[in-house]
């Protein structure tokens, strides 16, 4: 009669400590009322991200960027969220004459975004008031926020990007845009 009362109260306990572990877990990810960035953001193992229609929208850029083989970033929104987050959009076009394949060095020379493919993981924003640079942010698995699977773009298209980073002071509204083989570029954030 022991062993048995004794194997109920084993396993009542692996239950009860598996219980609280996955409450405690629960508990941790939640975080409040904090906004999380929907999966329309995160980038997918399968074949990269999917922008939604309204990301890249706008009728002047904020800032052009001109890169290699006739690649230009147009920035259009740069919106901090309540979440602690800021989140760049644009468009990618190939304003030259024949198509381009995606330079790698856009993704930058971290290890883990590389490990990722092609992306825009390398891209940073600079608040040189305090002397910080911000880095694209990952998810769990290592992946960037970015729109990613981008490997070439023929003569005139343009593709919708996105790039989301952890959010400076809320003071800080002036912040400078990097992305690898572009030239650096001032940009507001809004919100």
């Amino acid at each position: 009669m022991s062993i048995r009362f004794t194997a109920k109260a084993r396993r009542g306990l692996v239950v009860l400590t598996v219980a609280a572990g996955l409450a405690l877990g629960a508990a941790g990810c939640g975080g409040g009322d904090d906004k999380k960035p929907d999966a329309a953001t995160s980038a997918s193992k399968s074949g990269g991200s999917k922008p939604d229609t309204q990301e890249g929208r706008s009728q002047d850029p904020m800032a052009e960027l001109k890169g290699p083989d006739g690649l230009l970033l147009q920035i259009t929104s740069v919106e901090r969220d309540s979440g602690g987050f800021v989140t760049v959009n644009g468009s990618l076009k190939n304003d030259g004459a024949k198509v381009v394949t995606l330079p790698s060095g856009l993704s930058g020379n971290e290890t883990e975004i590389i490990r990722n493919g092609r992306s825009l993981g390398g891209a940073t924003l600079v608040d040189s008031k305090s002397r910080k640079r911000y880095y694209v942010l990952r998810d769990t698995d290592g992946r960037p926020l970015t729109t990613t699977g981008m490997s070439t773009i023929r003569a005139g298209e343009s593709l919708p990007v996105f790039m989301q980073f952890p959010a400076p002071p809320v003071g800080t509204t002036e912040v400078s845009f990097q992305l690898p083989m572009f030239p650096a570029a001032p940009i507001k954030i809004s919100g």
